[in-house]
């Protein structure tokens, strides 16, 4: 577990200890966010700000690569953890990966979070000629991968004969700052995801479940539903669910001195369609907007109300911001640091 991770004294509505607040920045150094010239002050005004780890997502499309970006900001960035949210594991063999993770590692003197996935987006692994395989497949090669990190970030050699990665003797060089090694971070909405997750993970990610084209659906942004994912990972966590830290992401964040009125208006605009990625398959209440994990409204204080009632409930701790909100949370944060 890394001292990030330490848990504090106050039990959850799950009986485990709460863990303290961590918070998360992301970037793309995309043409929104000023391009990659930019990304590296975006990064830095980050840990301004008070933001826990910075990290970079990965895609094909308009934004920077994130290996060689982690690299640059090993060197542009003090303190500022430093992470991948998250790898699509299609597009490298691990044991390339895992070189290139421990070097990361220690250039940045042990700030790395490794954040990997199975990959989702079939119009980029198609655009790119490489093989976009059903999520069964997909699923199992990341649970390859992960045994395979696993070994390698540990510094140790690696002989494994899986059904899609076969390694012969690798030892992994440079052997990594962080001990045992750096953490593992993977997640998802599914129950297979999750169970995976369980099983590798020293951070899951709880995400809304998504339709297959990529659309979260609205039924899953719920408290309950996120509950429920909770559940099911402790069930398949067993006596390691203590040791685990669980994050998500604040989808949108809405700054407001009245709560009730501008939910009703994010309401009105969701059945108006006017959110695309979002597929409506429910009917939500104000109250159940207001509570979900996944939407900030309100002050700055009732915003760090809500994050201490989630976190109560649920158990999660580490709090996950997207790059347009990087600014709009940033208040948020003093007002939690210690807890």
């Amino acid at each position: 577990m890394t001292e990030a991770a330490a848990p504090v004294d106050e039990l959850s509505a799950l009986g485990t200890p709460l863990r303290k607040f961590r918070f998360a920045a992301a970037g793309e150094g995309n043409k929104q966010e000023g391009g990659a010239r930019k990304f590296i002050q975006t990064a830095q005004q980050a840990e301004e700000y008070g933001y826990d780890t910075f990290v970079v997502p990965d895609h094909l499309g308009d934004q920077i690569g994130p290996i060689a970006a982690l690299g640059a900001l090993t060197q542009a960035t003090d303190r500022i953890r430093l992470g991948t949210s998250v790898l699509a594991n299609g597009f490298r063999h691990p044991v390339v990966l895992a070189k290139d993770l421990a070097t990361i590692d220690v250039l940045s003197k042990g700030r790395l979070e490794v954040g990997i996935g199975a990959g989702w987006k079939a119009d980029e692994f198609e655009a790119a000629g490489l093989d976009y395989d059903r999520p069964g497949v997909r699923l199992a090669k990341l649970d390859e991968t992960l045994t395979i990190l696993d070994t390698l970030l540990r510094g140790q050699e690696c002989t494994f004969e899986g059904k899609y990665y076969q390694v012969h003797g690798v030892k992994g060089t440079p052997r990594p700052r962080q001990g045992p090694r750096p953490p593992l971070c993977t997640g998802g909405g599914g129950p297979r995801m999750l169970k995976l997750a369980a099983k590798h993970a020293d951070i899951i990610s709880i995400v809304p479940v998504t339709t297959s084209n990529g659309k979260g659906l609205l039924s899953g942004i719920t408290l309950d539903k996120t509950i429920e994912k909770v559940n099911l990972i402790k069930e398949a966590a067993g006596d390691r669910f203590e040791q685990i830290e669980l994050n998500w992401a604040i989808t949108a964040i809405v700054i407001t001195d009245d709560r009730e009125k501008t939910a009703e208006m994010a309401l009105s605009a969701i059945e108006r369609g006017l959110h695309p990625d979002l597929e409506v398959d429910v009917e939500l209440s104000v109250e159940e907007i207001l509570s979900s994990p996944y939407v900030a409204i309100g002050t700055f204080e009732e915003i760090a109300d809500q994050m201490r009632r989630v976190r109560q409930l649920t158990g999660m701790s580490y709090v996950g911001i997207f790059p347009t909100q990087m600014d709009a949370f940033a208040p948020v944060i003093p007002l939690l640091r210690e807890e």
